[in-house]
């Protein structure tokens, strides 16, 4: 598959929603970019499974305000590059970070090009990232252009089994482990009424519809060895760092879990690959 101008037309309209969400995410209490570190985005996996990043060049691909992306710099990388196609995200990440992290603004497609051709030892990428990408194979291919020979993406997602349950309550007393949405890939973009974003804060008064693309954990693990990547290891947790549901209980960190008399499922996946 290839990004055709019915795509490119569907992105356009993401890009439109997320310029507009960016001001509102900067005000929300749940991102609280005043008061929260950068690395309590992170669970403690995450960091062993990167290992040091000193003296490392790190690219994080749809990095939105940069929240996470500053935590690579604390964290003694060499230098460090957020990607995102929204410009006023990047113009708000840029004025959070400071001088830190360098902020670039491109389609994630287009990101090798917008780079001068510049290659990294880590690329880091999700959280919600995937979902607004319609070809995987063609962002692996870009993932693998992107890596230094031995340089390793990490890829932190929203588990399919979180999505198909659905990401956002709906409503305040909405605590049932429903399916509602695909697992698997195949049905093509999923419009969607974008009038309200995922944090507090008021309603989206102009770019009001955006797009998703379901994309199952086959079908990621094939585009990336597809383009030359050997999965090293994969997880699935079952914490997400708010609250989806009413019931879940604060694991003391930042996290959240759900409690012990519901079913365990999967919240996160984190998968790691390197480059030959």
């Amino acid at each position: 598959m290839t990004v055709d101008e019915a795509d490119r037309q569907r992105m356009a309209a993401i890009e439109a929603n997320w310029d507009e969400r960016a001001p509102i995410h900067v005000a929300s209490k749940f991102y609280d970019v005043q008061n929260r570190a950068p690395e309590s985005w992170f669970a403690d996996y995450e960091w062993a499974d990167l290992g040091d990043l000193t003296g490392r060049d790190v690219l994080h691909l749809q990095c939105h305000l940069g929240t996470e992306t500053a935590a690579f710099a604390r964290r003694g990388a060499r230098s460090v590059v957020g990607l995102d196609l929204s410009e006023v995200s990047i113009r708000e990440a840029r004025r959070l970070a400071g001088s830190a992290v360098e902020f670039v603004r491109a389609n994630v497609y287009d990101a090798e090009q917008a780079l001068n051709g510049r290659t990294f030892d880590v690329v880091y990428t999700g959280k919600g990232a995937l979902c607004y990408l319609p070809d995987l194979d063609r962002w692996a291919g870009t993932v693998a252009a992107l890596l230094k020979p031995g340089g390793v993406v990490y890829i932190v997602e929203f588990h399919p089994v979180l999505r198909s349950l659905g990401l956002v309550p709906r409503g305040e007393d909405d605590d049932r482990l429903v399916l509602r949405n695909d697992y698997l890939e195949g049905r093509g973009a999923r419009e969607l009424d974008a009038t309200f974003t995922y944090t507090d804060g008021p309603r989206l008064t102009g770019a009001t519809t955006s797009y998703e693309w379901e994309h199952g954990l086959g079908e990621v693990v094939s585009a990336l060895v597809g383009a030359g990547i050997a999965v090293r290891r994969m997880r699935e947790g079952d914490q997400l760092p708010w609250p989806r549901w009413p019931r879940m209980v604060s694991t003391g960190d930042g996290f959240w879990r759900l409690p012990d008399d519901l079913p365990r499922v999967p919240m996160f996946y984190a998968l790691l690959g390197s480059k030959g």
